[in-house]
């Protein structure tokens, strides 16, 4: 018997995880990220770090494996908003 609310977690999980992906295909295809908040991001993953943590403490593998994913493309997307504001200001 298929279990209807494990499967729409991880078809959920499949279209979260693209969410960040245009930002960052955006932001190293043109090299300009000064209009994205690098706050923005700063709080994003921190909520990401919250969840993941919560995420195993409850031993639920579709939010595990979607804050992964989700926190290390926007680390990513924060490291590059960072090194740029550094180097360019």
């Amino acid at each position: 018997m298929i279990d209807w609310g494990y499967l729409v977690g991880w078809v959920g999980l499949g279209f979260g995880v693209l969410v960040p992906y245009p930002q960052l295909y955006r932001i190293i295809k043109t090299k300009k990220s000064n209009d994205v908040s690098t706050l923005t991001y700063i709080f994003l993953c921190l909520a990401m770090t919250g969840y993941l943590i919560h995420a195993i403490y409850i031993q639920a593998p579709v939010f595990i494996t979607a804050q992964s994913l989700n926190l290390t493309t926007n680390t990513i997307i924060l490291m590059i908003l960072i090194k740029r504001k550094l180097k360019y200001g």
